[in-house]
């Protein structure tokens, strides 16, 4: 039996130590993800709170399929977007549209960074520049990149979770990866050159 089915077992005979294991291990995961999307502390909490809840009330229907920690998100995704769909329930979600375009995928300052001193990529305020560029991703782009990058799910945990195929994941975090680049080189460009 691997630890994941022994941690299933335990979840359902209530073994409050298993609980306990599976909040510790995925909680802040699980805020990290609705924070990137939500922009919301309080609505964060919320949906750490409703995921754990829904895991919880459907223990017993939970085939295997995918892993807990997998479920797990994809039910905080899921949440997320209804949370932001109720917000704007005129305005589409998926950024599909914005896809179309390939023209403006290639960055208009290029900086290499590899030469930029480690206190530059380090900084506080670099971290916060960098934060800033990850909000401003289109909300598509966004989840991608923070489950990829952030949380270090495999390509195909977060097409599970998102529930696109393997390679709109990989196309969507390219884009945000670009669009990241194109957003964070005049900050990065202008601290090289000082």
């Amino acid at each position: 039996m691997t630890d994941e089915q022994q941690l299933l077992t335990d979840l359902r005979e209530q073994d409050p130590d298993a609980f306990t294991a599976l909040f510790d291990t995925y909680a802040d995961r699980i805020y990290r993800l609705a924070i990137s999307m939500l922009e919301s502390e309080v609505e964060a909490e919320c949906v750490v709170q409703d995921a754990f809840t829904r895991l919880f009330e459907s223990l017993d229907g939970f085939e295997g399929r995918s892993k807990l920690g997998t479920w797990l998100y994809r039910v905080a995704y899921n949440l997320s977007i209804d949370r932001l769909r109720k917000r704007r329930p005129d305005q589409p979600l998926a950024d599909e549209a914005d896809f179309e375009d390939e023209s403006g995928l290639m960055p208009a300052i290029f900086a290499d960074w590899g030469e930029a001193p480690e206190p530059v990529l380090t900084s506080n305020e670099a971290q916060a520049e960098l934060a800033a560029a990850i909000a401003a991703l289109p909300d598509s782009l966004r989840s991608v990149f923070i489950l990829r990058e952030v949380e270090e799910l495999s390509t195909a945990e977060a097409a599970e979770v998102l529930d696109i195929s393997e390679g709109a994941v990989k196309v969507r975090l390219h884009r945000a990866r670009l669009e990241l680049r194109e957003r964070l080189s005049g900050y990065f460009s202008e601290r090289i050159q000082e």
